[in-house]
């Protein structure tokens, strides 16, 4: 089993950050469009494309808006994936600022660098995307 660990500061309140990804069904328009290019939901499963094509299925295991913490476990989708269990979590900074975590646990250890490697461009995405919607508009 590996964990990929990140944390990225956003410049952006943590109630519109957390609002983002609360939104756990339209993740390719709130929170990283253009890395998901669609995401729908069914029952529990919310079904994420992302940019390569590559398609995973979603249980959503915990959504908790006091702690600003969602978790979800991919259920299908990635066919080498053994164990696949996510968090999101939003944490307020000073200067209005959030900082966002996401911590992925996978099996088999293999797996780690191609998901770290989605996930830091997933950060990207996401930062961006965030801080152009906190922008103030002129």
């Amino acid at each position: 089993m590996a964990t990929i660990n990140r944390e990225a500061l956003i410049e952006a309140g943590p109630e519109e950050v957390w609002a983002a990804i609360r939104d756990w069904g339209e993740v390719h328009h709130r929170l990283a469009p253009g890395f998901v290019t669609d995401t729908r939901v069914e029952g529990d499963v919310r079904v994420v494309t992302f940019a390569d094509r590559t398609v995973a299925h979603e249980l959503i295991v915990s959504l908790d808006d006091d702690a600003r913490r969602i978790a979800y476990a991919v259920v299908g989708g990635f066919p080498d994936v053994v164990h696949h269990h996510a968090s999101m979590q939003v944490f307020t900074e000073a200067g209005g600022r959030s900082r966002f975590v996401w911590i992925i646990d996978v099996q088999p250890h293999g797996l780690a660098g191609p998901i770290a490697a989605m996930v830091d461009e997933g950060i990207r995405v996401i930062r961006r995307t965030l801080e152009a919607a906190a922008a103030p508009v002129p």
